[in-house]
């Protein structure tokens, strides 16, 4: 007689299931940086605009700023993404942020209205405190806000081309001195001492104005 053997089912509990495994995960895609995108374009041209839209709105509202005019900042923000990719060859690819390289491009064709924005500065001045807007000084290292108050403006008309550059690239551009000293193409000594004088002419100028 064959007989069946069956398991004691009691003694020994079936297994749970084993639950499917879950598949890989897919790798986290990282962004090139913009170094990579400028190198890239030289053999792939079209790949330089993601460098324009990865940077064009922060460079149009700066000029936007500093011109009060937005049919200028689109001409200064067209042309600064122009030259920067008629000039991509000699981009330093050891700088992965091309942030400053841009704003250096910017600050030297804003120059080209320099006079426009010095007249503007100097209406703004002219303003009763109580008309104007302002860009706020949050203290005497930073100028910063939404549009000037006479007695800043007036400072502000004061100032140096070069001057001005410095300060506007470090408080609205938010540039370290360092991104600062690159984009405008002065050592970084030069921005501390030149920052060092623009407070001063800052502080004096509202004291003035008090």
């Amino acid at each position: 007689m064959v007989t069946l053997a069956f398991p004691d089912r009691a003694a020994t509990p079936a297994a749970p299931p084993t639950a499917p495994s879950a598949p890989p995960s897919a790798p986290v895609a990282t962004l090139a940086s913009d170094a990579a995108l400028i190198e890239e374009s030289l053999a792939d041209p079209d790949r330089f605009a993601g460098l324009f839209d990865r940077h064009a709105d922060e460079i149009h509202r700066y000029a936007a700023r500093r011109l009060d005019d937005v049919t200028a900042a689109d001409d200064v923000t067209a042309e600064t993404f122009l030259v920067a990719f008629r000039k991509r060859t000699r981009y330093d690819p050891a700088r992965s942020d091309a942030r400053p390289w841009l704003y250096g491009i910017a600050s030297k064709l804003i120059s080209g209205h320099r006079r426009a924005e010095t007249r503007r500065l100097k209406a703004l001045a002219r303003q009763a405190p109580e008309r104007a807007t302002g860009f706020e000084e949050r203290s005497a290292e930073r100028v910063t806000a939404d549009g000037l108050r006479p007695a800043l403006a007036a400072a502000l008309a004061g100032l140096s081309s070069a001057e001005r550059d410095l300060l506007l690239l470090v408080a609205w551009a938010e540039l370290t001195y360092e991104e600062a000293a690159e984009a405008l193409g002065i050592p970084i000594g030069t921005v501390r001492s030149r920052l060092s004088r623009t407070r001063t002419k800052i502080r004096r100028s509202l004291e003035s104005h008090a």
